[in-house]
Parts: structure tokens; sequence; C-alpha cells
């Protein structure tokens, strides 16, 4: 039985990477294409995906995942509510600001690597998905910060 539901909390989490992935994807390609607020739109959808992860932290100490996985989990969880609160409700325009790009660089990074380990979890070809798709994301990030200045 604990084998079972350890199976499925792992394709939770790897499906949750993949999916913050593509919405990754996406948003800077919305944005190199000149549609922020397409982006704003898939944004939101990233930051629901905080319901998965939280449901993941719960149910951790149950499964005896290791520390470095409740690191990467929260990690993202921080992102994903500096996200909420810089972009979505205080509406602050911090990209203006190197320390404070660095600082949400540095944080997204650290919470996107997370979710490499976190999908890593349930195999090799969920790991290779997930290393391919957060390259993908990479490029874009800093693509797109040049071209955009966002």
């Amino acid at each position: 039985m604990m084998n079972v539901l350890n199976k499925n909390l792992d394709l939770l989490g790897a499906v949750t990477a993949v999916l913050f992935f593509v919405s990754a994807i996406l948003v800077f390609s919305f944005r190199l294409a000149g549609k922020p607020q397409v982006g704003f739109w898939i944004g939101i959808f990233e930051l629901c995906l905080a319901a998965p992860l939280i449901y993941l932290l719960a149910k951790a100490p149950a499964l005896h995942r290791s520390t470095i996985y409740y690191i990467q989990i929260c990690c993202m969880l921080l992102w994903l509510i500096v996200e909420l609160l810089l972009d979505y409700l205080l509406k602050f325009d911090f990209r203006q600001v190197r320390w404070m790009v660095v600082s949400y660089v540095v944080l997204f990074f650290a919470g996107s690597g997370g979710l490499l380990g976190i999908a890593t979890q349930a195999g090799r070809g969920w790991s290779i998905a997930s290393i391919a798709l957060f390259l993908i994301m990479a490029v874009l990030t800093f693509v797109q910060r040049a071209v955009t200045g966002m």
C-alpha cells in the first residue's frame, strides 16, 4: 500500500514539475512575442501549482522523505509566494531594481532546480523530460530578459 502511495506521489511531483517548466516556457515565449498579458494568465496557472506542492509537503513525513526533498519544495513554494505578492497582489515593478531581480532570479532557479529533484523521484524518463524542459526554460529566461527587460 505504501509503495503505491509513494509511486503516485512521485508521479504527482513529476507532473507538477513538467507543468511548471512548460508554463514558464510559455510565459517567456509570450513575453518575447510581445504578449505579456497572456503570460500573466499563464502565471496564474503557475500559482495554482502550489496546491500539489503543499500536498506533497504534507505527505512527505509519512514517506520518510529526506531533508533535501523538503528544501526543494519549500524553495518553489517561497518563489510562488514572492511571485504572488510582487506581480499579482502588490503589482510592484521590481524588475528595474538590480538587487531585487538578482534575488528573484536566484529564488526562481532554486525553486525550479528543486523541481528537478522532485521529478527525479518518478524515474529516469521523468528526469530526462524535466531536465530538457528546465534547460529550454533557463535559456528562454535570459533571452527574454535581454530582449524585453522583464
